[in-house]
């Protein structure tokens, strides 16, 4: 069970100073395990991928001081980056890098007293991601001087170079910027429980209030992209409603060419049919023709008249032929008489106009077929 162990003050200086008599080890009263005690390093030196380096470090870290600790964000630190600053305004946290030294003497006090405690654990999973990087080999502390220059400049990575070996371990508070990532705290581990607390709970109000900026600016850019959204939405469908628009009237036109386009060829092709019977019928008999004449009057659906003589001796046929040629072919309008009314176009075309009784003369009337 993790519990707040508080750093031991100056004030109990005398009862360190007989702890030698109960045959204690200095190295046992401030927490330093033997190297030899140790089975392996907490992070490899020169690992090739960090994630890696880090699940060796977790694994260690819980073999020496329980499972009680912070969780370790496992890959670079640049992803670490990415998890912490880069989601949603609301779902950002703080950064804290805990930079371990095992050559230093208060490292098993700061892992097992401060990190170790339930409340600092808590904390720290509630309101930060937590990376870890060890210090103890020297590539290893070249390569963390190097990342952290790239990304922290070289101010903070002088103030970390500087730094004693018993003035690790080390934990850097980050929160992210829009232009850089701001180092605002670095705590050294000759720390207690509950000063540690009140800098992270510091760290936290800063945090917080550039948080509740960021979230109101994204609010209010969110805000803004959807009016921009809908807006765009809505003049890519007036978009598509003028182009389905245009698109119908184009196909309209275009039917109205083509039924313009076939009202053409059918007139023509009548006209030339008109041409064509009117060419082939007979000439209209003169006055003065010896021969017996029918004269028939013709009555078309808009009303007007046209007349011409034939011989009483001429088929139906060529009556028919007369008519079509005034633009009325018989397969389309009824030839009717009146008295008797009969639908002369029902007649035998090949009778003269004398046997159909047309004659000497007739009033007949145009009207369409059904």
């Amino acid at each position: 069970q993790c519990t707040d162990v508080h750093m031991v003050s100056d004030s109990d200086g005398d009862d360190f100073e007989d702890a030698t008599e109960f045959g204690v080890d200095d190295g046992e009263m401030f927490g330093v395990a033997s190297s030899a005690l140790r089975k392996s390093p907490m992070m490899p030196e020169n690992a090739e991928n960090e994630g890696d380096a880090l699940l060796q470090f977790t694994a260690e870290f819980s073999s020496r001081y329980g499972d009680c600790h912070p969780v370790y964000f496992i890959g670079s630190l640049e992803a670490a980056f990415q998890e912490a600053f880069y989601g949603k305004a609301r779902d950002r946290k703080l950064l804290a890098i805990y930079l371990h030294h095992d050559e230093s003497v208060l490292t098993n006090v700061f892992c097992s007293q401060m990190l170790c405690a339930e409340s600092i654990v808590s904390y720290l999973s509630q309101n930060f991601i937590t990376w870890a990087w060890d210090m103890t080999k020297e590539a290893n502390r070249a390569r963390f001087l190097t990342m952290c220059t790239r990304h922290f400049g070289s101010v903070v990575a002088q103030t970390i170079r500087t730094q004693k070996t018993d003035q690790f371990p080390l934990f850097l508070i980050i929160m992210g910027k829009r232009s850089s990532n701001e180092v605002l705290n670095v705590i050294q581990g000759n720390t207690t429980v509950d000063e540690l607390m009140m800098r992270l709970m510091a760290a936290m109000e800063i945090f917080s209030a550039q948080q509740q900026e960021d979230i109101k600016d994204e609010d209010e850019r969110e805000a803004r992209e959807n009016v921009k959204r809908e807006q765009d939405e809505a003049y890519r469908i007036s978009l598509e409603a003028d182009r389905a628009k245009r698109e119908a009237q184009e196909r309209e036109m275009a039917e109205q060419f083509r039924l313009e386009q076939i009202r053409k060829e059918q007139e023509e092709e009548r006209e030339a049919i008109r041409l064509s019977l009117e060419q082939s019928l007979p000439p209209e008999p003169k006055e003065e023709s010896t021969e017996s004449v029918s004269k028939l009057r013709i009555r078309t659906p808009s009303g007007e008249f046209f007349e011409r003589r034939f011989l009483a001796s001429s088929k139906l046929q060529v009556v028919f032929d007369f008519v079509a040629s005034k633009g009325y072919p018989w397969e389309e309008y009824k030839l009717l008489g009146t008295f008797p009314r009969r639908d002369v176009t029902q007649l035998d075309p090949n009778k003269s106009l004398l046997e159909v009784k047309l004659y000497p003369q007739e009033t007949l009337f145009l009207e369409a077929k059904e």
